[in-house]
Parts: C-alpha cells; structure tokens; sequence
C-alpha cells in the first residue's frame, strides 16, 4: 500500500515523499516585492517537505493584492528568489513557485500610481482588504478588454519563465480562492458575453489559455493548477461548479501537467473523485476538515483519493511536519496572530522537533 511518505517521481522530478507545503501568503517581502533573507530561511526549513510549494506571487506589478507580497517580474525579484531556491535545494528539497494574480481582490493604495484593480467583470468583491493605511473596502476593478487578458496571460508565462530562472523546479498556477483566474471561472465574477464568459467552455478559457501559455513557456512537467471548486472564499458565487470544471480538466488532461491541486474549501468529495478519474496525471488535495488539514489527513493517500496531500498551517508551524506526522506528533499548535506581516515570530521561530 502507498502511504504518504513514500517517495513518488512528479514528472521526472524526484520527491522524498508525498507531503507538500501548501502555498500560503506570509507578507513578509522586501522591498520592491522581493524575497529575503528571512524567505529563505523559512522555506529552507520545510525543505523536507516532498515538495515546497510558495506563497503568491504576483506576475505583474497590477497582479498584487496584498501588503509586502513578492512578485517575479522585474530582474531584482528573479535575483532574490534564487537565494531562495538554492537553500531549498541545498537542504535535498524541491520547490515551485505559485503564480497569483489577485485581480479585484485588493486596493489601488497597494498599486504603483494609475493602477486600480482588474477582473473579468467589473464587480466588485463584498469585505475589506488591509492596506498600510489600515483596512478598506474593496473597489470596483475595471473590466479586461480582450487585448489585456491575452497580455495577462503573457504576463503567467513570463513569471513562469522568470521561476525557472530563478531556480525554482516548476510553477503552480492559482486558480483557487477568489483570485483572478478563479474570477473569470466563477459566474458570479464573469457576466461577460464575449468569448471570455457566457457559458462554462466560455469562462474556463481563461484558465486553459494561462495554463497552455505556461506549458509552452517552460514546459508541462513544470506546469501545475489549483483550484477550489466552489470556495466562497473573496465572494465568491460558484453554486454549481461541476460542470465547469469537469470541463476545465478535460481541457488541460491532454497536455501533461506535473499535477492538479484541489483544494477542498467545502465538502466536495465526489467531484474530487470525478475530477481524478478525468485527470490521469498527479492529483495534490488540501483536504476539507472543518476548514484545516489535520494530522490524520494522510490516509487520503492510503485510501488512494490523491498521490500528494497539502498542509497548511500545520506546516507553518511544524517546519518538520513530515516526521512529526510519520511519529505521531507532537505538533506545535499555529498562531494566526502572527499569520501575515511581522519578523521572525510565527515565521520561522517554530521549532523542530529536536528543539522541543
């Protein structure tokens, strides 16, 4: 029986086992939305993870969303980001960039000077974002012509280029949780009527489109997807999301990605199953469990529902989750205080189990 900390090739690209670092945003960049010293020690640490999956980061200076988030656009960002991969790999680790637009998630005080926030459709999003200013409403972003959204599928497949560069072994893409991809998925943030919107083959072509250009761009056994089929998550109204995706799968299945990653933000299990029978490739899963993956979520790797499992705020704080979860425990309890923004607390001041 396979279990999750047998090794499993992604590929051709070798992993120790089959547990992941989930991406998640810590706002702890530096200036000019670059990674840091800081960035590398805390990724380095879950380097035994089988694969180290990164927090967002913006392919487009419009792409952010929120305070101190990285991107990979400019020569500077690239730079940063190899010291990044390098102490990853140094510790035997393997590490993909996840590339995120926020789209209408976010708030033109955030922005370079002139820029707003875009989307599929001009809706804006219900809540607020926090800003250096404090919290504020989110705005209304201004709709995509059809010129933009093929040059923001350019601006995917130059981040994914630039991850390359920078060391990185290959790139999720973010379709999941409310951002820019997911925007043109759901119907509720896509009332176009063109040929980016209008029906389920419509709104999924976005998605497709980022995900060929990509694969083309550095190829599709460096190419991955997440999503999360009907996540209310940043407003989100996807009441009926089967049809669409089991679309959107059957779209990319042919092309040979490193895997599919779903995140299960609500029970949805069956159309977990249906979406690994379409796709015959590796299937990641962040599981439903009242809203957090726990200890006991691997058996969904015993159980043959997916080849790799995502952990998120178990691995924020247990830097060596793999062993504590093959031992049993004990697992250091997260503090959501120190989430987002902040030094060394609650980044990389957990301590391993050696420590304890």
């Amino acid at each position: 029986m396979t279990t999750a900390f047998d090794p499993i090739d992604l590929s051709g690209t070798p992993l120790a086992n089959r547990i992941a670092l989930a991406p998640m945003t810590r706002s702890r960049a530096g200036d000019g939305g670059t990674a840091t010293e800081l960035t590398a020690t805390y990724y380095a640490q879950r380097a035994s993870a089988g694969l180290v999956i990164t927090e967002g980061i913006q392919p487009s200076a419009v792409g952010q969303g929120y305070p101190a988030t990285p991107g990979l656009h400019s020569a500077e960002q690239v730079a940063s980001w190899r010291t990044v991969t390098d102490a990853v790999h140094a510790k035997g680790g393997r590490i993909f960039a996840q590339v995120m637009h926020a789209g209408r998630i976010g708030h033109p005080s955030l922005l370079p000077e002139g820029l707003v926030p875009v989307s599929a459709s001009p809706v804006r999003a219900t809540g607020q974002v926090y800003t250096a200013e404090g919290p504020k409403d989110f705005v209304e972003p201004r709709e995509l012509t059809d010129a933009e959204i093929r040059a923001t599928v350019a601006d995917f497949a130059a981040a994914a280029r630039n991850a390359v560069d920078a060391g990185f072994d290959g790139v999720e893409l973010h379709g999941a949780n409310g951002y820019l991809i997911h925007q043109f998925l759901a119907p509720g943030t896509n009332r176009r009527t063109d040929a980016w919107g209008g029906s389920d083959e419509a709104r999924i072509r976005f998605a497709v489109e980022v995900v060929k250009a990509v694969a083309a761009e550095i190829g599709p056994d460096r190419t991955a997807l997440r999503i999360s089929p009907g996540n209310p998550y940043n407003d989100i109204d996807e009441p009926a999301p089967e049809a669409a995706y089991t679309a959107l799968v059957r779209e990319i299945e042919p092309l040979g990605l490193a895997y599919l990653h779903v995140l299960e933000a609500v029970p949805m299990r069956e159309l977990t199953l249906g979406l690994r029978k379409a796709f015959s490739g590796t299937l990641m899963i962040n599981v439903y469990t009242e809203g957090v993956t726990g200890p006991d979520d691997h058996t969904v790797i015993d159980d043959g529902v997916a080849d790799l499992i995502s952990y998120g705020a178990l691995f924020l704080a247990n830097p060596d989750l793999p062993e504590r979860l093959k031992a049993g425990g004990p697992f250091n309890t997260p503090d959501p205080s120190t989430f987002f923004g902040g030094d060394t607390r609650g980044y990389t001041d957990y301590p391993a189990l050696e420590a304890v």
